[in-house]
């Protein structure tokens, strides 16, 4: 059978998502608990690829078993195995060809840059210490919409077939003392949430115009672009499915 598996994880300790040859990943270690539980090797394939330092309030990924098992025992059980920075929160069983990552519909990312010095806020978000022109940052952010082609905001070695994204939502608001950017897409490419927001800072900073926003995009230049901010303040929040692909028990 086939399985979904919903966690959330701080991304400070690790590096990404994906499993890496000399370096810990959020997979490796939810795969070693996985397979030590149901006393078989499992392989888990994720809904995305986070990168070093990013972390995940919703993360889905797949895995295959033939092992009858008590889905409320090895969430349980998980969690207790599993260190503090990683908590499972839900398994349910999936059709046979459901896919974490390619039948996700939608993948929603929060940016966190913090306004005011905060000393409990700054391993979880980006402290900008000038003043950010909020309106302007929205008003650019509403021409991404007009794009699909988003080069100039990926990395440059990367071995994708297309830079194209649909983007759906692309809002900054001030909460608190946090000034909040959250984007929604179908897909993302590697580094482009975190360069979209350098880019915006520098919008937000008067350091260019919204209009050149225009010019960056079509130049498919990724030097062209704004900095890339740290991983620490982003996080993957929401992926969403069809709902036909869970079965109902």
């Amino acid at each position: 059978m086939r399985y979904f598996i919903e966690l959330s994880y701080n991304g400070a300790a690790y590096h990404g998502w994906q499993n890496q040859p000399n370096d810990i990943s959020v997979q490796e270690a939810v795969e070693k608990a996985l397979s030590v539980l149901l006393k078989e090797t499992i392989s888990i394939m994720g809904a995305g690829r986070t990168d070093t330092g990013v972390h995940a309030s919703q993360m889905f990924a797949h895995f295959d078993t033939h092992v009858i098992f008590n889905k409320v025992n090895v969430v349980y059980k998980l969690n207790s195995y599993l260190p503090k920075d990683i908590a499972i929160r839900n398994i349910f069983k999936v059709k046979r060809e459901a896919h974490a990552r390619f039948d996700a519909k939608s993948r929603t990312y929060l940016y966190r840059i913090a306004l005011k010095k905060d000393v409990f806020s700054f391993d979880n978000s980006f402290y900008v210490k000038q003043d950010l022109n909020v309106e302007k940052m929205n008003e650019a952010s509403e021409l991404l919409f007009r794009y699909k082609d988003f080069q100039c905001f990926s990395k440059s070695n990367t071995d994708v077939k297309t830079y194209y994204c649909d983007i759906m939502k692309a809002k900054w608001t001030i909460e608190n003392n946090e000034l909040h950017f959250v984007i929604k897409a179908d897909r993302f490419l590697r580094n482009m949430v975190r360069a979209i927001v350098g880019t915006m800072i520098n919008i937000g900073l008067g350091k260019i115009d919204i209009e050149d926003l225009h010019t960056i995009i079509k130049s498919k230049n990724r030097s062209e672009a704004g900095f890339s901010v740290p991983a620490h303040g982003l996080y993957l929040t929401e992926v969403e499915y069809p709902n036909d692909i869970k079965i109902h028990e």
